[in-house]
């Protein structure tokens, strides 16, 4: 099969397109025929050599796939041959051909294009998993960074499907994408967003944050925090230290975490993936949550849809679509 490589750490001109051996399936996965693949900031990072695979993990970017299952590894028997399949994965779907533990599969929610599915699952095992995690609840308010995003899109419609009232950052151009995804009020990041959050809050702040950027906005998310409010971050865009007054946080009672879906244990990935389906798949058929936009991009120019990722030109999800099988 051929599948993107990566030759060597570094820029988007280090993805080639090239043979590799296809994978088998061990005990309890599916080899899965690759239709179509998320683009996520993981999958820049890993190239950069900034993230790489968990131990045991293939090399071949990919966090999400949609595919044709292709063949069923030993003790699979929920699934079958020819069957469409989601995948939420450790890497490997930038290629012909990827391996999936079978926990790990989703079916297409009903009534949604497959390949708007296959942006999705990715974004929505994080927001849903982090958002449990910080307990967001009808009523409160939360700040989400990055609204343009993929994950910033979809944190916006869960959440107001949650009763929140949802508060995000985006670019002056993009505001308006985020407007129509529902987002109560949209700051122009470009600016100095921390004194417009504590306006839009009457100086009260936000019960939860949700955090791609890092670093950089560590001490103004602490401060736009309320009593009691939480803060999760899943990205570090922007630096990995910082510094923090710990009684301004203290003085708040405020709380941070941080997780990464990436390297969790199988376990907890299959119960993230059956709560996604559970929670997120009824409201995707019923029209609540939509995809957001797509760029999609054939799976071989993965290179071109990296350049746009990095740009920050891009709004939603990018899409790296295979060929037919030959």
């Amino acid at each position: 099969m051929y599948a993107i490589t990566v030759s060597e750490p570094g820029g988007a001109d280090k993805i080639t397109w090239a043979q590799v051996p296809t994978p088998e399936p061990g005990p309890g996965e599916v080899l899965v025929r690759t239709q179509a693949v998320g683009v996520n900031r993981g999958d820049v990072l890993q190239r950069q050599g900034h993230y790489p695979p968990p131990a045991g993990a293939t090399e071949v970017m990919g966090l999400e796939g949609l595919g044709i299952i292709a063949e069923l590894g030993e003790g699979v028997g929920d699934h079958e041959v020819g069957e469409q399949v989601l995948a939420l994965l450790a890497g490997g779907a930038y290629a012909e051909y990827f391996v999936a533990s079978a926990e790990h599969l989703l079916p297409v929610p009903a009534g949604v294009d497959p390949v708007k599915a296959a942006g999705l699952v990715e974004v929505a095992a994080t927001v849903v998993s982090n958002f449990d995690r910080v307990g967001l609840g009808a009523g409160e308010t939360v700040l989400i960074h990055g609204g343009a995003g993929g994950v910033g899109g979809f944190a916006i419609q869960y959440a107001k499907a949650l009763g929140a009232r949802v508060l995000t950052t985006a670019s002056r151009r993009k505001g308006p994408y985020c407007r129509r995804l529902g987002a109560d009020k949209v700051i122009d990041y470009a600016g100095d967003w921390e004194p417009a959050v504590m306006v839009a809050t009457a100086d009260r702040g936000v019960d939860v944050i949700l955090d791609i950027i890092g670093a950089r906005y560590l001490e103004a998310n602490v401060r736009c925090l309320a009593t009691e409010g939480r803060m999760v971050t899943i990205g570090l865009q922007k630096g990995v230290k910082g510094t923090l007054n710990l009684a301004v946080l203290l003085n708040k009672r405020g709380t941070i975490t941080a997780t990464s879906l990436r390297g969790r244990p199988a376990d907890q990935k299959a119960a993230i993936c059956r709560r996604v389906e559970q929670v997120v798949w009824p409201l995707l058929t019923d029209g609540t949550i939509r995809p957001g936009n797509q760029t999609r991009i054939p799976l071989r120019e993965a290179a071109r849809a990296h350049e746009l990722l990095e740009s920050g030109e891009n709004t939603g999800k990018i899409i790296l679509v295979a060929d037919p099988p030959r």
